[in-house]
Formats: C-alpha cells, sequence, structure tokens
C-alpha cells in the first residue's frame, strides 16, 4: 500500500471508530468494540513497575544473576556506540567469569524504526533465547523489549501487538522470557515500563506497543554508565525525565479516563494521574530541579549524573503507570520528518532529532495551553523547578510555568525551537498529522483539543525565545 493509501486509511479508522478507548494500546483488537462500555470512566488504577537494583558498579552481579535464573543462551543487545565502551564490556565480563552462553546483537539503531525492530526479531528468532539483556538507552532497551515479545509469539504479525489504530493492538496474553535492562541513559525510564517506541517508517510517524507483559524483569541502574554520556545526550536525557514527570503529573486523572475495561486485561499501561504515580513525578521533577544543569555542565559530577539516573527511575514508574501527554504525542511526528538535522553528541549516519529534545521543545507551549485545567498542578510544578509563586493566581498558572521552563532550557543551549531544527510553518500540516493517531497518549491530555489547536501548539513552538 502507498503512503497516501495508508494514512487515508488510517484517518478512516480514526473517523468511524465506535470506541475510542484514550491511551490505550488495545482499543481495537477484534472484539474489543463490542464488550467496552464507553460511556463509563474508570473507577481503578494498577500499579506495575520492573524490580530495580540501584548502586555503583552492580553490573558486575549480572551473570550471578543470569546464573541463579538457570539461563542457558542469553541475548546481549545493544547498539554500534555502546559495543566497545565500558557498560557493555562490564556486562561481557560478567557474563564471561560466571560461564553464561551469550550471544551478541548490537545492530540497535538509535531512534528505531519498524525495520529495525523487525532485524532485531529476526535476530532473536533465530536462537532459542531464554533470557534478554538489554544495555543501552531507551532504544535498545525498547528493540530488546519488542524482539523478545515477537520470538516469544513466532506466529505474530508484526502488526498485532502494535498500539491502534496503527496496529492492531491486540493483548498479550503468552508468556515472553525475562528481560534485564541496563540504562546507560538518564532519560527514557524504559527499564521501569511495559513500553517500547519505534517509527513507522510509512507514516513517518511514531508509535509503540504498550503492555506491562513487555516490562523488563529486572532494572540494573548503575550510575558509573551514565559518566560515558555526551554533554548533549545528558541534556536530552534529562528533558524526557522532565516531561516523564510533567506530563503524568498533569495527565487526566484516572478515574477520568473512558472507557471503563470490561475486563482487567484491557486496562491500558497509560492509566491517567494517580495517587502513586503522582508521588514518583513530583520526586523525580525535584531531583531534575536540583540536579539536572549540574549533570549536563560536568561529566565528573557523579552526585548530579547519579541523581538524574535515579530521577529517571522515578519518573518512569511514574509516566508507566499515569501514562504522558501532548509534549510525547507532538513530539513523534517531529522525530518521524526529520529532514537533515544531525543533534550534535550523537555518532549515528541518519537525521536524528533526538526523542528528549523532540518532546521539550513544544512544553512551553503545552503546558501554557493545558494549565486552566489543572492550573495548581502547573503552579506547584513552576514552584518545584524555580519560580515565585507567592503572588501567583490560578490564571497564571500556564504562563509561569512556560516562562520557566523556557529560562530552563535557554540555561541549557537547548535550539530555539523547531525551526532550529529543520521546520517551518509549512511543515506544520504534517506535524499535525502525524500527532492525530497518538491517541493512547494524546487523550490523556488535560484539556481537550482539536486539530486546530494542535496547529496553534506547532506555531507557537517554532521558535521559543
Amino acid at each position: 500500500m502507498t503512503g497516501r493509501g495508508r494514512v487515508v486509511q488510517l484517518l478512516r479508522r480514526l473517523e468511524a471508530a465506535a470506541c475510542r478507548c484514550p491511551a490505550h494500546s488495545n482499543t481495537f483488537y477484534q472484539g474489543a468494540a463490542a464488550s467496552c462500555t464507553v460511556g463509563q470512566t474508570d473507577y481503578a488504577f494498577e500499579m506495575a513497575s520492573s524490580n530495580i537494583r540501584y548502586g555503583e558498579g552492580v553490573t558486575m552481579e549480572i551473570g550471578m544473576d543470569l546464573q541463579n535464573m538457570g539461563a542457558r543462551n542469553v541475548c546481549v543487545m545493544t547498539d554500534k556506540n555502546l559495543a566497545g565502551l565500558a557498560p557493555v564490556r562490564a556486562v561481557l565480563e560478567s557474563l564471561a567469569r560466571n560461564g553464561i552462553n551469550h550471544k551478541v546483537y548490537d545492530n540497535v539503531r538509535v531512534e528505531p524504526t519498524d525495520s529495525s525492530f523487525k532485524a532485531a526479531v529476526s535476530f532473536a528468532k533465530a536462537s532459542s533465547f531464554d533470557v534478554y539483556v538489554a544495555v543501552g538507552g531507551g532504544s535498545v532497551i525498547d528493540t530488546c523489549k519488542a524482539a523478545n515479545l515477537y520470538a516469544s509469539h513466532p506466529d505474530a504479525h508484526f502488526l498485532d501487538f502494535v498500539n491502534a489504530p496503527i496496529g492492531r493492538g491486540k493483548p498479550v496474553t503468552g508468556a515472553l522470557k525475562p528481560l534485564i535492562a541496563v540504562p546507560t541513559t538518564a532519560g527514557t525510564g524504559s527499564e521501569t515500563t511495559g513500553v517500547a517506541i519505534f517509527d513507522f517508517e510509512e507514516l513517518k510517524a511514531k508509535t509503540g506497543i504498550a503492555s506491562r507483559a513487555i516490562k523488563p524483569a529486572l532494572g540494573v541502574v548503575d550510575p558509573l554508565h551514565t559518566l560515558h554520556m555526551p554533554e548533549r545526550v545528558a541534556a536530552n536525557s534529562g528533558f524526557d525525565v522532565l516531561c516523564h514527570a510533567l506530563e503524568s503529573y498533569t495527565a487526566l486523572p484516572y478515574n477520568q479516563r473512558k472507557p471503563r475495561p470490561s475486563n482487567p486485561i484491557l486496562r491500558p499501561a497509560y492509566q491517567g494521574s494517580n495517587p502513586i504515580s503522582d508521588v514518583w513525578a513530583r520526586h523525580a521533577l525535584n531531583v531534575v530541579a536540583k540536579y539536572l544543569k549540574r549533570a549536563v555542565r560536568d561529566a565528573g559530577d557523579r552526585e548530579a549524573r547519579s541523581s538524574m539516573h535515579l530521577a529517571s527511575v522515578f519518573a518512569g514508574i511514574g509516566f508507566g503507570n499515569a501514562g504522558v501527554h501532548l509534549c510525547h504525542g507532538m513530539s513523534y511526528p517531529i522525530a518521524g520528518n526529520v529532514k537533515t538535522y544531525k543533534a550534535k553528541g550523537y555518532n549515528v549516519d541518519h537525521p536524528v532529532v533526538p526523542h528528549g529534545l523532540s518532546v521539550v521543545l513544544t512544553s512551553p507551549a503545552v503546558f501554557n495551553f493545558t494549565a486552566t485545567m489543572c492550573p495548581e498542578r502547573h503552579l506547584e510544578a513552576a514552584q518545584i523547578l524555580g519560580a515565585d509563586t507567592s503572588r501567583a493566581k490560578r490564571a497564571d498558572a500556564g504562563p509561569l510555568l512556560a516562562d520557566t521552563l523556557r529560562q530552563l532550557l535557554y540555561d541549557l543551549e537547548v535550539e530555539d525551537g523547531l525551526s532550529a531544527v529543520g521546520y517551518t510553518s509549512d511543515d506544520i500540516p504534517a506535524l499535525v498529522k502525524g500527532t492525530l493517531p497518538q491517541e493512547r497518549v494524546t487523550k490523556l491530555s488535560p484539556r481537550e483539543h482539536t486539530e486546530e489547536d494542535l496547529t496553534r501548539l506547532f506555531h507557537a513552538s517554532l521558535k521559543l525565545y
């Protein structure tokens, strides 16, 4: 099917859907429309996260973990940039020391695509791996999640588990192999979540797979691994933590999200803000406020880099259950439609707007827009990030948080809006079109929005300063 035909089909499915389940990864799977309770909001939320082990040098324990699990054939996934660096060496040395049989796949793509996911799946299917170890940032961990999922479901079509409406959004019912995630960046929180994100090349937009079933069994968080991050990687990773925390804290409350699932397996991973996720999101914001600038400016600042590594975990637990909303939904076409821009600090052979950068560039406009629905939370976030809110009124929440974010981005020398990464006003219709299928996250916005609203938000994000 041509790209144009695919887009038309997708938009028709969006218009014709009888049961649009906000933020649901499994809305459109066969039979869901007949069983979902469209008119009712949910009444419950679930808390799920990976086990986390934290400490300097804790990577040395992975070989013992695998031995304790009885692992016989282990898949180690990473990318070519990391393959020769200390984090991967530490993992492989631990495996060798404990006599663990393994194979290495180092062809993970930074900002993965459906094609790169499929290549990793093919590698996984070719061997009978009984445990997976992902060493890297979100791209590596997400790729490993997908490889594990499809190798464990060899008869599944690739789109079966991809979020609707791009994919079929079927629930994962079969067992997966254990996955140990070793994050080397302080941003995505992928070691805590059941989400795997990729660029769907045909539509030039990001989508993903969301299921608690693909969540890592263990996240090994070793702050020594963050010391290798270049300045801009540290900054963009930190911006992802910032937006994870802000979006999950301001997301539509779980008991306002529709529809109520008719079966617990249909309750989405992204459920809306809730009392438990709020704790993690708020704490992550406090850590970001204290340590992000230090972590970016000084790679040798162990306290700052270690703290941001933990903040990524905190925010990951928060958004992994509450979800994100407009910054992330709008970021997917920003990353997917990149033309020539190659971010500093990233050793890649293709144009790339890193995920954290694509998310944060719209944040001033987004939070100015959403603040009318929960101004107290927006004011609290602004205060945590350093704003003086002592005389602020509810109506000040949006502009105050937007200005606070703008100042933070300026201080950290972030590109001056979408125009600085290659976009013009002529590109905005395509960016809006790429945002429309992202209902899994955009429907968690506390404020309803139209295509015209999205257009205005993209225009407002062309320049930041």
